[in-house]
């Protein structure tokens, strides 16, 4: 166990529970399912990305979990309610999170056991997990833009 294992789980935590907790704030499921502007992916799309984007690189790759990604399921399953998707986050969470606390140092400085996409081949895993770190968190402000956009266009 290291240091930076048990920091990366804490801040994969944190986010993970900010996104269920968003995710919950919509006041319909209808709104997690709508898209504005020229905005390609739902809210709702973009909570089961990244619980499968996490559940596989962390939970199947790193904890040996079994999890095999189904990517397309990702971003084609619709009509989710917020409770169902919150499920799976806090699910995720409770997944991801061990298995980073677990992580040592060695494994961390080495490099990523499984394919990575071109602009990651040679990433560490540290680098890899700081990766994935900001895209969470990046999907996660596109969710709560998105919900506050929904807000300002329509109040309560």
């Amino acid at each position: 166990m290291s240091r930076l294992g048990q920091e990366l789980a804490n801040l994969f935590g944190r986010e993970l529970d900010r996104l269920a907790g968003e995710v919950v704030a919509y006041r319909t499921d209808a709104e997690l399912w709508s898209t504005t502007g020229a905005q390609k992916n739902a809210p709702g799309t973009l909570a089961l990305h990244v619980v499968g984007n996490l559940s596989a690189f962390i939970g199947g790759v790193l904890g040996g979990s079994g999890h095999v990604r189904d990517r397309d399921r990702e971003f084609g399953e619709r009509d989710v309610s917020r409770d169902e998707i919150a499920r799976r986050i806090r699910e995720c969470r409770d997944l991801v999170t061990p298995v980073l606390g677990d992580l040592g140092d060695e494994t961390l400085a080495g490099g990523f056991p499984a394919d990575l996409p071109a602009s990651m081949k040679d990433a560490t895993t540290r680098e890899f997990l700081l990766h994935l770190l900001w895209h969470t968190g990046w999907h996660l402000g596109q969710v709560y833009y998105h919900r506050l956009a929904l807000e300002q266009l329509s109040p309560a």
